[in-house]
């Protein structure tokens, strides 16, 4: 689940012109030259105009506020002054009052200067409201594609994005067509809104548990194991509800520590930000304009992004916003023309597929590799939209684990006859053979990163003292000094004082009426918790027990800050080792001899991945609000009708694909349902096939040391050399047509970002118009094959 893109507001080589027709040009970068151009003239203007004037000034007796200078002569009064009186004093200059603070619904408060604070707050203006209506209802019929979409695409190989920067495009575009006349203007803090209630709507599918858990349990749990659980829809929703609301409200106090102290990155809630900003014309940021990207801007205060910073200069705005109104409309409508046209040849594909099923798989390396050992290519333009969102070093890590998997290990058990059975078998073929393997690369590396993050958390803890006193090489491996390779907050500050002092901090924050209370935090927690618990034992009843229940939600909150830290640091939320680490640890609190103990194992796995899931997409959201200036209190409520329409929708989808189509088979292979169930019963004590416990281990010490090795290797421009255990993992127990087309796509990124040297933004909507034009064309297929239309 990677949504990691790094946005750049100015090309790499802006000497080079583009290859390629007007289609795929990117005008922000030259009409940012431009204006900062123009802002330089008129700047150099205005200080010849006051250097030339400065000296008739001083001839003149007209009145000022300035104390009278003793070293001049004094120029005569038109008036003599009737008595003697000492030199007055300059008076003060008039404050202007500051605004009474606004409905939560605004984004338009001054932010009062704290007495303790040593910040001064940038902007005290952000236009626009930041919940409004129109906007949740624009964000859920963008979720509700986005929802199809991973959907489809999570029963295929696992797959789910929560595609932010794609909904704020979509967003943006629907508003320019529907409300461009709107007397209400759509703002960047709307914008914020639509991603927010379209991102949690898009996680659904994952986070209930659609397109792994449950059909884990419906299709692959045996008799003995208190299988086959069939849920009806009524539960289905109530399940998804369950899950789908204390990882949010856990996320808000974490916001303080990640987001407004310790301001860690969060890179896609930041690329997001500059996307949307870069979408309404605004440059908040000045690293931004001049063209850095992302990954480069260390820390950003409340509404960086929101507006250009206060100057001296005053700028005649006016002038500015003629010259931005045509070649931001230019750019957006070539946006546009290239979503739809992406959008129409990937559903066309998609469509065409449902008359050939062949076109999805096509033997490239020959009929025997094809039908022997599943060496097909899928060239489906999602997947390769998928590839260009999750760049090349992933889906080159995954093209590596599908060669060592599908090109070594496959044919090595299946001549040894350690996999006796057809290569596609689950149950005695190679194709579940790997999975063992891939399985214990997964958890390594899940290990290893979370308690990597677990002794970095407790370390930040310590007395400054201790730290102090420690080693300078263990200051460097946990991050002391520079908060995980990022710049310190205050260059001057010790790092304690960085970490534990709130007062410096208050003024890059929302202001007070616009964060959610702590009431609504305490009582939200407690009832959301009570609510999963009730709905889980109603779906299941006896079958998991109430304390184990129990043990799931609070382990789930426990697990959900080490994701919320890996995902500000890494950009990975690591939700797939999360759910194993709670089911190793289900292992030991539930006896083997209870028959539902891999249900249990199933369940307590599920909650603790919606948890990280949850904290981790609400915490994205929170920090691309606030560099944009949305009101928190108004993202939080967005995310809870996004997460609560998502849930109930999910069920249906859900209901629907596994009514028409065969679960597992050729279309649906559900790999991560049988990621499930093999790590249920590795864990809980069943038997595994022959030599795969010997090889499951070599790889697992193997990928520790590369996962350690990353760890000890951030920001080195090597580190891409060494393989991600998640991202090899992946590619491994999924068969190699989806891994080469996401292949494809990184390798098409790299060119396009390296080589051609074109904008960022092109490449999101391309790829963006390539996902959802496949996953709304499969409602089509869907309808027409509910409707049995005759295919081959």
């Amino acid at each position: 689940m990677l949504d990691a893109i790094t946005i750049h507001t100015s090309p790499q080589r802006p000497s080079m012109q583009p290859a390629i027709t007007c289609t795929f040009r990117f005008s922000y970068w030259e009409f940012e030259v431009h204006e900062r151009d123009k802002k330089k003239q008129r700047r150099e203007s205005r200080q010849q105009q006051l250097s030339s004037s400065r000296p008739q000034q001083v001839q003149q007796p007209t009145a000022s506020w300035s104390k009278p200078n003793p070293a001049q002569p004094q120029l005569s009064a038109p008036k003599p002054i009737p008595a003697p009186a000492p030199a007055p004093e300059a008076p003060p200059v008039p404050s202007l009052p500051l605004a009474q603070p606004r409905l939560s619904t605004e984004s338009i408060e001054p932010i009062e200067r704290s007495p303790n604070s040593n910040h001064v707050p940038k902007y005290s203006h952000v236009p626009g409201q930041s919940f409004t209506w129109r906007a949740v209802f624009v964000g859920l019929a963008v979720g509700l594609v986005i929802c199809f979409s991973n959907t489809y695409f999570g029963l295929q190989t696992g797959w789910v994005s929560i595609m932010s920067m794609p909904a704020s495009l979509m967003g943006f575009g629907i508003f320019q067509l529907l409300f461009r006349h709107s007397p209400l203007p759509f703002s960047p803090v709307e914008n914020v809104l639509v991603q927010t209630v379209a991102g949690s709507m898009a996680i659904m599918p994952l986070g209930c548990g659609f397109v792994g858990v449950l059909p884990a349990m419906r299709y692959l749990l045996r008799e003995d194991e208190m299988g086959p659980v069939v849920l009806s829809p009524g539960k289905l929703v109530l399940w998804g509800l369950g899950l789908c609301y204390f990882g949010v409200v856990f996320a808000v106090p974490l916001r303080k520590q990640v987001i407004i102290r310790e301001k860690l990155k969060f890179p896609s809630g930041f690329s997001t930000a500059v996307l949307i900003s870069v979408l309404h014309g605004k440059t908040g940021d000045p690293d931004t304009r001049d063209g850095k990207s992302a990954s480069s801007v260390v820390a950003a205060d409340f509404a960086s992004l929101a507006a250009p910073p206060r100057s001296d200069e005053n700028d005649d705005e006016s002038t500015i916003d003629e010259d931005v109104s045509p070649l931001h409309a230019e750019s957006w409508r070539r946006n546009v023309q290239l979503l739809l046209l992406c959008f129409f040849v990937s559903g066309l594909f998609t469509f065409a597929t449902y008359f050939f099923p062949l076109l999805r798989n096509i033997p490239i390396f020959g009929s025997v590799a094809a039908s022997t050992w599943l060496w097909t290519l899928n060239p489906s333009l999602a997947y390769v939209g998928q590839g260009i969102i999750m760049g090349p070093a992933t889906t080159l890590h995954m093209l590596l684990g599908a060669t060592v998997g599908w090109a070594v290990l496959s044919p090595l058990a299946k001549g040894r006859g350690w996999a006796p059975g057809r290569v596609d078998d689950w149950e005695n073929g190679s194709k579940g053979w790997i999975v063992w393997t891939s399985l214990a690369i997964m958890l390594a590396d899940s290990v290893v990163s979370l308690a990597y993050l677990a002794v970095r958390s407790v370390a930040k803890a310590l007395p400054s003292d201790i730290r102090e006193a420690a080693p300078q090489r263990i200051k460097k491996l946990l991050g002391w000094r520079s908060h995980a390779g990022y710049t310190s907050l205050n260059a001057d500050a010790q790092d304690s004082d960085a970490y534990e002092s709130e007062a410096g901090t208050e003024a890059d924050d929302a202001p007070p009426d616009q964060q959610i209370s702590d009431r609504t935090v305490v009582v939200g927690l407690i009832l959301s918790i009570l609510f999963c618990i009730a709905c889980i034992h109603i779906v299941f009843g006896d079958l998991v027990p109430l304390y184990a229940t129990v043990t799931a939600v609070l382990m789930a909150l426990v697990l959900s800050i080490m994701g919320v830290r890996a995902l500000g640091e890494t950009d990975l939320n690591p939700v797939s080792g999360i759910s194993k680490l709670a089911q190793l640890f289900f292992a030991l609190i539930v006896p083997q001899s209870n028959k539902s103990s891999v249900l249990i194992n199933l369940v307590a796995g599920a909650v603790s991945e919606a948890g990280a899931l949850q904290a981790g997409d609400m915490m994205q959201d929170l920090k691309t609000g606030h560099l944009l200036g949305a009101a928190p209190n108004a993202q939080f409520w967005g995310q809870v009708i996004g997460a609560t329409v998502g849930a109930i929708v999910s069920a249906f989808i859900y209901v629907l694909y596994t009514s028409v189509y065969e679960v597992p088979g050729d279309l649906f292979q559900v790999p991560t349902s049988y990621v499930w169930i093999f790590t249920a019963r590795l864990v809980t004590g069943k038997g595994l096939p022959p030599m795969a416990r010997e090889w499951a281990i070599g790889a697992g010490i193997l990928f520790t040391i590369t996962t350690i090795l990353r760890i000890r290797t951030v920001n080195k421009p090597w580190r891409v050399l060494i393989p991600s255990g998640i991202a090899v993992a992946v590619g491994m127990y999924n068969v190699p047509s989806f891994t080469l087309a996401r292949a494809i796509g990184g390798l098409f990124g790299w060119w396009w970002r390296r080589v051609a040297g074109w904008q960022e933004t092109p490449l999101i909507v391309l790829a963006s118009g390539f996902i959802l034009g496949e996953g709304f064309l499969s409602i089509v297929n869907l309808l027409m094959q509910s409707a049995h239309v005759p295919h081959t």
